[in-house]
């Protein structure tokens, strides 16, 4: 994974007053932790972040003013539920070397055997791997995955390097039969719910709420 460069500004004012000036400046505010470290509030340029960040994992490295550098990889992305635009994110300063546990997204390779149809159980899987060298995906092949066929995390090869750090029972992929479009219109009219009485049951019910509401 390459790293992202990113320039930051150390930041002096807090609170949600000044939370809206940075955002009003198409910029966004940070945090930096870990270590032990105290936290570094930082501003970041929005437009520049918000395209790192469209990279899950994006490793970010950072430079300050003051010829300060820092690793960052995002942890927590707060966006506005409408605009989508990106309000503060959560830094996690790592090291060269260092290993990290991160979500990776699966990418589904193959087709399954003609008669079965894949169902995807997870879009990511947990491992641990250096920071510098976290996978962009993790590829799963599906070929000729057969019906009742399981694919668990503790079959998915991992690029060199990574642990997996899910549960090695975890449910993955698997294959279910496919169904007739005969079965799907039966199973689809079996659920469908009944009518409850027909329109001639109906108009003396309206027709005495009516009068009620004239009494």
């Amino acid at each position: 994974m390459a790293e992202i460069q990113l320039d930051a500004e150390a930041r002096t004012e807090f609170g949600k007053g000044a939370a809206r000036r940075i955002r009003r400046a198409d910029k966004i505010p940070a945090v930096l932790y870990g270590h032990g470290t105290d936290p570094v509030h930082l501003t970041l340029k929005g437009h520049e972040t918000l395209l790192a960040l469209r990279q899950e994992n994006a490793l970010l490295h950072l430079h300050l003013a003051d010829g300060i550098e820092h690793l960052a990889l995002p942890k927590q992305i707060q966006r506005d539920p409408i605009t989508k635009f990106i309000e503060h994110v959560d830094l996690l300063l790592v090291k060269r070397g260092e290993k990290v546990t991160v979500d990776v997204p699966l990418e589904f390779l193959g087709e399954p055997a003609p008669d079965s149809i894949l169902n995807e159980e997870r879009t990511h899987l947990s491992i641990r791997a250096e920071a510098t060298n976290i996978p962009n995906l993790i590829t799963v092949s599906v070929e000729g995955l057969s019906v009742g066929e399981q694919i668990l995390a503790a079959q998915v090869t991992l690029p060199e390097g990574c642990e997996l750090e899910d549960d090695p029972e975890q449910l993955i992929a698997s294959g279910t039969a496919q169904i007739s479009e005969a079965a799907l219109e039966a199973e689809l009219n079996e659920n469908q719910p009944e009518t409850a009485g027909g329109a001639e049951d109906q108009e003396p019910a309206a027709e005495g709420a009516e009068s009620d509401s004239q009494a």
